[in-house]
């Protein structure tokens, strides 16, 4: 069994990007600029967030982070997105989900200029994706087909189950999986209402759980030898930490371990590639590499 170490694979991967990007101002370019809406002060976006910022230090980018508090307003968030649309400076922006129950995420999703969609959940990028043209992939699917690559992890012809049906991960996750150029796999995708949940789980040669229910996935619904890749990261309410909850998982994982080929921990496995695939993104979109410079 070998644990999947998403934590040592970005940095490696960031000390890639940081030798890229290196040479790209060497070369009198700019230095990409990826800039993060922060709307109100939930805890893990906050988390994310500052982890983001870390991660453009680490990568040479320069970052600029706005903040609003919980009560502004849909339309002042979209003129500051409309704003950074129009700033030539900015190369691609985020929008940390989630936000505010009064405003329209998929409203404030497709405000978002696709050449600077640098999450890629606009839906030209989502649709792009799916029919396999160049655009921004979303960056924990992309992360996991990373892990898969580094690792060496057969995917051609395999049984993928994804766990969940997300348009954040289960959704493009699937599509990923089942392309040629990427898993070249035969896909399933289970959800809560799937009937013979365990049976499909168990003919899975890789797991994919993103179903945000902590511990879900048991030893029964595992075949021995699978890759399991664990998307959850819920907070689960831990008095022995200092700040009171511990991370955990989708699956469980000292049960779940010793069946496997490859599994990924959490924290530690897909979380930190997300961040790590959204500079990968944010490097492109300098680059101009998937939409052109008009």
């Amino acid at each position: 069994m070998t644990i999947i170490d998403g934590k040592a694979t970005a940095a490696t991967i960031k000390q890639e990007i940081a030798a890229e990007v290196a040479e790209m101002v060497a070369n009198g370019m700019k230095r990409p600029h990826l800039a993060a809406i922060l709307v109100g002060h939930d805890g893990g976006s906050e988390t994310y967030v500052r982890n983001k910022v870390l991660a453009c230090e680490a990568c040479g980018f320069d970052s600029t982070l706005i903040r609003f508090e919980d009560d502004v307003t849909e339309e002042e968030l979209l003129t500051c997105i409309n704003g950074l649309n129009e700033n030539e400076d900015i190369d691609g922006f985020i929008v940390q989900l989630p936000l505010p129950a009064h405003i329209s995420e998929q409203k404030v999703i497709e405000a978002i200029d696709y050449r600077k969609d640098v999450d890629g959940f606009h839906p030209v990028n989502v649709g792009r994706m799916n029919i396999g043209l160049p655009c921004y992939l979303s960056a924990t699917p992309k992360g996991i087909i990373e892990l898969l690559r580094r690792y060496n992890i057969p995917t051609s012809g395999k049984h993928c189950v994804v766990l969940g049906r997300s348009n954040i991960v289960g959704k493009p996750m699937a599509s990923l999986m089942m392309m040629k150029n990427f898993g070249d796999a035969t896909v399933t995708v289970c959800h809560s209402r799937t009937a013979n949940l365990k049976e499909i789980c168990r003919n899975a040669d890789i797991l994919i759980a993103a179903i945000g229910r902590p511990e879900f996935v048991t030893a029964e619904m595992v075949k021995p030898g699978a890759a399991v890749i664990d998307v959850g990261t819920t907070r689960v309410p831990d008095t022995s930490r200092p700040k009171g909850f511990r991370l955990c998982g989708d699956v469980k994982f000292d049960e779940v371990a010793p069946l496997c080929s490859f599994i990924s921990p959490v924290p530690g496995g897909v979380g930190p590639m997300t961040i790590c695939m959204l500079m990968l993104n944010t490097l492109a979109a300098a680059k101009h590499e998937y939409y052109p410079a008009e």
